[in-house]
C-alpha cells in the first residue's frame, strides 16, 4: 500500500517536470508554421538548430498571452543547393509555412530566395555573401552581417602596420569571392593593393593545398588575408605550417567567418594558427548572455555529446535574435486561414505556381525588414532587409585560444579600447607567427619574380653622379655613382622588395641629347620601368613623366672667375673695427679717464697740478692702459675697482682687434669679376652651360643672346673656357645647376666663385612612366632616406670638398670688421662699474660737506663752494671720520661761528672759501 502510494506521487512529479517547459504557453494560440532549412550535419547547422529551438521556447515563456506561436519545421539541406530548393518547395506546398529561416550557404540561399519571392514568403537567411542583396530581392532578409562589412576593419589593420601589398586567399565559391572587390577598393584608399589572389576549392586535397602554398611562397608579399570556411581553413593552416609559412616574417589575417568559430576548432589547428590575427563581430557582455550561454552549452552538448569543443558564437546569437524578431512580427500580423491564395486558373501550372502566394507575406516582410531590438547579440538592427554592422573585435591567436588586441569602429577606426576619448590609433601587443612581437615588414625578396628594369643615364663629365666601372676581380661592368647609391639606399625603406636590373643609357646614344626623345624612347616603347640619374624635375617633363620627390636641393646660378684683392691700403689698421665701435671705444676711454681723475684728484698728487696737465692726465691714463704703460699709482679703492673692470675690457678689445687685423692681413680676399648675372646680359658676355641640360631653355627665356651660348660637358672644359675668357674664345661665366657648380668649385675654388641670383628648381628626381604605382612608395622612401644618416654618408662619399675650399660656394673665407653688437655686454659692464663708482664718490663727498649744500646760500654759491672744496688737496686718512674732519674745519675757521650763522642766516662767500682753506691745513 505504501509502495503503491509512493509510485503514484512519483508519477505525478514526473508529469509536472515534463510539462514544466510548456508552462506559460497559450494552449489556444494559433500555430504559425515556420520552415527552417539547415545543414544539420555541420557544426554551424547544429548550433543554429539549438539556438532556434531555445529562442522559441524563451520567447513564448515570456509572452504566454500571445495569440500566435511559432512551430518550427526543420529540414536538412545536406549542403546541397538542389536539396535546399526541394525542401523549400515542400515546406511551401505541404506545410504552407509563413516564413523560412535558412539556408545557411550562399549558393543554397540563392535558389530559395528566388522561390520565396515568387510566393511572397520572407526568407531569413544567414548567408553572408554580398552577391545576395536584400535590395534586389524584396523578400530576402539577411540575418547576419554582410561579409563586405569586415573589409573596412581588415583594411584598417593593414594600414595600421604600414603594409603595402597583401595576398588574398579565398574559397572558390560565392561566399569566398564576395569579399574581394570590397577589400581591393578599400586597400587602394590606403595606398595598398591585393598583389596576388589564390583560389582554393572546398574539395581540394592536401596535396593541392600544399602546392598552392608553395606557389604563394614564391611571391614577395608576406601578408595574407584568408577568407575560407572553418573546415577548409583547418586543413589549410595545417599545411601552411608544414610549408614553413607560419614562421617569423609572415602575417596572417583571417575573416570573421573563421574567427567566430575559433572556439570550435580542434587543438591541432589552433596550434598551427599561432600568431594569426582575426576580425569578428563584437558581442557586448550582459547577464542575459551569460545565463543563456550556460543553458545553451548544457543543452547543445546533451544533444551532441561528441562535440565537446564546440562553443556558442555570434552566428547562433543572430539566429536567436532573428527568430525573436520573426515571432514579434507574426504576433502583429496574425495567422490567417487559408494562408495561401491559390491561382484562379490552375491549368498547366508548375508545383510552385500551384502553391499560390502568401496572404501574410507582404505584411510580415515589411515588419522584419525594418526591425530593431535589444537582443542577446547587442543592438539587433535590421534596416532594409540587412542586419547592420557596428563594432568589430580584433583578436590574436595565442596559446590555446584567442586574445583581444583591439577594436574597429566606423567612427574611431582602430582603437585599443572600445570606449576611449584619446587619439590612440593602434592595437595592443600582438604575438606574430614565429613567437615574435616584431611586426613583419610584409615582404621578402621573392624566390622568383620580375625585376624592375632601371635605365641609368651615364655622362662623360660629372661622373660623381653616375659612371660605368669594370670590376677588377670579376671583370664585370658595374654602374656606380651618387644617384645609383641613393636609389639603392631607398630600396631599404620600401615597404616591399623591389629587385632591380640596371642598364646604362650612355651619351654616345644620340637620344641622350634630347631628354624629350630619350624619355619617349625609354618609356614609350616600354624599354625600362624607371630612369635613374641626374634628371632635373621640370614642369615640361612632368607632362609625360611621373617624378618622385627630389632627393637633392637644386637651383641655377652662375660661376665666374675671381680676382685677388688683398687689403694693401694705408688705413688697413682701421678695418678691424667698424666706425661705430671705434667711436664707442674712444668715448669709453675718455669717460673712464674722467672717472679715475674724479676719484683720485683730491687725494693723489699725481692727478693734481695745472688744468692742462690734469686734462692731459685724463687722456694719458686711460689710453695708456691699451699697452698697460700707466705708471701712476691709484689710492682710492673705488678707482681700483674701476681699473680692474676697465683693464679686462681693454684686454678683450685688444685681443679681438689683434685677431681681426691678423686675419685681414693674412687671409686672401676673393672678389668676383662680375657680381650679378644680370651684368652678363648687359655686357653681352659669352655664357657656357652643360650639354643636354634644360639650362639652355632657361637662358633663352632670360633673353640671353643664343648666339653667345656655348655648351660643355665636364669640369675640365669649364675650367679651360673660363680661364680663356670671352676675348680668347672662352666664356665669362658658366650657368648651371647647383650640384654641378659645387662639384666644379670643390676642385677650382681658388679660381672661381658663384654669383647670384639663384633661380630655384625642384631638384633631381627619379623618373617613372605615367601612372606608375611605385612613385608614391619611392617618394616616401626618399623622405625616410634623407632623414637617415645613410644619406649623409652617401653624399660624403661622392662629394668630397678640397681642404683649401672652406666655404660651401667655393670661395675663401673673408674676415669681416667687428661691430658694436659683439661688445654690447662688455661695454655695459664697464659703464655700470664706472658709473657706480662715480655715484658712490659723489654721494660720499656731498655727505661730508653737507653743511655747504644745506645752507641757505644761493645755488650758484653752493656749487662754487663745493667746487672749491673738491679742488683742495686732501690727506687720505681712511680712519678719520667725516664728522671729525668737519669739526676740525669749523674749529680752525674763526670767520665761521654759530652766532654769525644764526644772525645772518648764511655764510658769506669769503667765509666759505676760508673754511674750505682751513680744512686743507688740517
Amino acid at each position: 500500500m505504501w509502495i503503491s502510494r509512493f509510485s503514484w506521487l512519483f508519477f505525478l512529479l514526473l508529469i509536472s517536470l515534463c510539462s514544466a517547459p510548456l508552462q506559460g504557453f497559450n494552449a489556444r494560440a494559433a500555430k504559425a508554421d515556420v520552415g527552417v532549412i539547415l545543414d544539420l550535419e555541420t557544426t554551424i547547422g547544429k548550433i543554429f538548430k539549438t539556438c532556434i529551438s531555445m529562442a522559441i521556447e524563451d520567447f513564448y515563456s515570456k509572452h504566454g498571452n500571445y495569440s500566435t506561436m511559432i512551430v518550427p519545421h526543420f529540414r536538412d539541406a545536406r549542403t546541397d543547393a538542389v536539396a535546399s530548393a526541394s525542401a523549400a518547395i515542400d515546406l511551401l506546398k505541404n506545410t504552407q509555412v509563413m516564413a523560412i529561416f535558412g539556408p545557411q550557404r550562399s549558393i543554397q540561399a540563392d535558389f530559395v530566395i528566388d522561390i520565396g519571392g515568387k510566393v511572397n514568403v520572407p526568407i531569413i537567411s544567414p548567408a553572408t555573401t554580398p552577391n545576395l542583396s536584400p535590395k534586389a530581392s524584396p523578400y530576402f532578409i539577411r540575418s547576419v552581417w554582410c561579409s563586405s562589412s569586415q573589409a573596412r576593419a581588415i583594411a584598417a589593420v593593414v594600414k595600421t602596420f604600414g603594409w603595402r601589398e597583401v595576398a588574398f586567399i579565398y574559397e572558390d565559391s560565392k561566399y569566398g569571392g564576395g569579399l574581394l572587390p570590397f577589400l581591393t577598393d578599400l586597400l587602394q584608399t590606403s595606398n595598398a593593393l591585393v598583389s596576388y589572389q589564390s583560389v582554393v576549392s572546398p574539395s581540394a586535397g592536401d596535396d593541392q593545398i600544399l602546392k598552392e602554398l608553395y606557389e604563394i611562397k614564391t611571391k614577395q608579399t608576406r601578408v595574407f588575408v584568408v577568407h575560407l570556411g572553418p573546415a577548409l581553413a583547418s586543413r589549410f593552416f595545417k599545411k601552411a605550417e608544414e610549408a614553413g609559412m607560419m614562421s617569423k616574417g609572415y602575417a596572417w589575417i583571417i575573416a570573421d567567418s573563421l574567427t567566430s568559430f575559433l572556439d570550435s576548432v580542434d587543438s591541432e589547428t589552433i596550434e598551427a594558427m599561432q600568431g594569426v590575427v582575426g576580425v569578428k563581430a563584437y558581442i557586448p557582455r550582459s547577464f542575459e548572455l551569460k545565463n543563456f550561454t550556460k543553458r545553451w552549452s548544457k543543452r547543445f552538448h546533451k544533444d551532441n555529446p561528441d562535440m565537446d569543443r564546440t562553443g556558442l558564437n555570434v552566428f547562433g546569437l543572430w539566429a536567436y535574435d532573428s527568430i525573436t524578431a520573426l515571432a514579434e512580427a507574426i504576433e502583429r500580423v496574425g495567422v490567417t486561414s487559408p494562408r495561401f491564395r491559390k491561382p484562379v486558373n490552375r491549368e498547366n501550372l508548375t508545383v510552385l505556381e500551384a502553391t499560390g502566394t502568401s496572404d501574410t507575406g507582404p505584411s510580415l516582410v515589411g515588419l522584419i525588414r525594418n526591425f530593431r531590438s535589444k537582443g542577446l547579440s547587442g543592438d539587433f538592427h535590421i534596416a532594409n532587409g540587412q542586419l547592420q554592422p557596428s563594432v568589430f573585435e580584433i583578436v590574436n591567436v595565442i596559446g590555446k585560444g584567442e586574445k583581444r588586441v583591439g577594436f574597429w569602429t566606423e567612427t574611431y577606426g582602430i582603437t585599443p579600447k572600445l570606449e576611449t576619448d584619446d587619439d590612440i590609433r593602434h592595437l595592443g601587443a600582438i604575438v606574430w607567427p614565429g613567437e615574435t612581437t616584431v611586426v613583419p615588414k610584409g615582404w621578402e625578396i621573392p624566390t622568383s619574380g620580375k625585376k624592375l628594369k632601371v635605365g641609368v643615364i651615364v655622362r662623360e663629365g660629372f661622373s660623381e653622379f653616375s659612371k660605368i666601372e669594370r670590376n677588377a676581380e670579376t671583370n664585370a661592368v658595374e654602374l656606380t655613382g651618387f644617384c645609383i647609391d641613393v636609389f639603392k639606399g631607398l630600396l631599404d625603406f620600401m615597404p616591399y622588395a623591389v629587385p632591380c636590373e640596371f642598364s646604362p643609357l650612355q651619351k654616345h646614344d644620340d637620344r641622350i641629347k634630347d631628354y624629350t626623345t630619350l624619355f619617349g624612347y625609354v618609356f614609350g616603347e616600354q624599354k625600362y620601368d624607371a630612369v635613374v640619374g641626374d634628371v632635373t624635375i621640370t614642369a615640361k617633363r612632368s607632362e609625360y613623366l611621373d617624378f618622385t620627390f627630389p632627393y637633392t636641393e637644386s637651383g641655377v646660378a652662375a660661376v665666374v672667375p675671381i680676382k685677388d684683392s688683398k687689403r694693401k691700403n694705408a688705413w688697413v689698421f682701421m678695418k678691424p673695427l667698424t666706425t661705430c665701435l671705434w667711436l664707442t671705444v674712444g668715448a669709453f676711454f675718455v669717460f673712464t679717464g674722467f672717472v679715475v681723475w674724479v676719484l683720485e684728484h683730491r687725494i693723489n698728487k699725481e692727478f693734481r697740478g695745472p688744468p692742462l696737465q690734469q686734462v692731459g692726465m685724463i687722456f694719458w691714463f686711460s689710453f695708456s692702459t691699451l699697452v698697460f704703460a700707466h705708471r701712476e699709482k691709484v689710492i682710492s679703492n673705488l678707482t681700483r675697482f674701476v681699473m680692474i673692470v676697465w683693464v679686462f675690457v681693454v684686454l678683450v678689445l685688444t685681443s679681438s682687434y689683434t685677431a681681426s687685423l691678423t686675419s685681414m692681413l693674412t687671409v686672401q680676399q676673393l672678389q668676383p669679376t662680375i657680381t650679378d648675372m644680370y651684368d652678363l646680359i648687359k655686357n653681352g658676355a659669352y655664357i657656357g652651360y652643360q650639354d643636354g641640360s634644360f639650362v639652355s631653355e632657361l637662358l633663352n627665356n632670360m633673353k640671353f643672346d643664343s648666339s653667345k651660348l656655348r655648351s660643355y660637358t665636364s669640369v675640365e672644359e669649364y675650367d679651360e673656357t673660363l680661364s680663356k675668357g670671352s676675348r680668347n674664345g672662352g666664356v665669362d661665366a658658366i650657368v648651371d645647376e647647383l650640384p654641378y657648380i659645387r662639384i666644379f668649385l670643390s676642385k677650382y675654388c681658388h679660381k672661381y666663385t658663384m654669383i647670384g641670383p639663384t633661380y630655384m628648381t625642384p631638384g633631381f628626381g627619379f623618373a617613372f612612366p605615367k601612372g606608375s604605382p611605385l612613385v608614391a612608395d619611392v617618394s616616401r622612401a626618399i623622405l625616410k632616406l634623407k632623414e637617415d644618416e645613410k644619406m649623409v654618408r652617401i653624399s660624403r662619399t661622392w662629394f668630397k670638398e678640397e681642404k683649401e675650399c672652406l666655404s660651401s660656394d667655393g670661395s675663401m673665407i673673408t674676415s669681416e670688421s667687428l661691430s658694436l653688437d659683439s661688445f654690447k655686454g662688455l661695454f655695459l659692464i664697464a659703464g655700470l662699474s664706472s658709473s657706480s663708482a662715480l655715484a658712490i664718490f659723489l654721494f660720499t663727498f656731498l655727505y661730508e660737506h653737507r653743511y655747504i649744500w644745506t645752507s641757505t646760500a644761493p645755488i650758484k654759491q653752493k656749487l662754487y663752494g663745493l667746487a672749491r672744496v673738491f679742488n683742495q688737496e686732501k690727506d687720505y686718512a681712511p680712519s678719520l671720520s667725516s664728522k671729525t674732519q668737519t669739526q676740525i674745519v669749523l674749529a680752525q675757521s674763526p670767520e665761521i661761528n654759530s652766532t654769525s650763522c644764526d644772525q645772518q642766516g648764511m655764510l658769506s662767500q669769503d667765509e666759505v672759501f676760508s673754511a674750505a682753506s682751513s680744512t686743507q691745513h688740517v
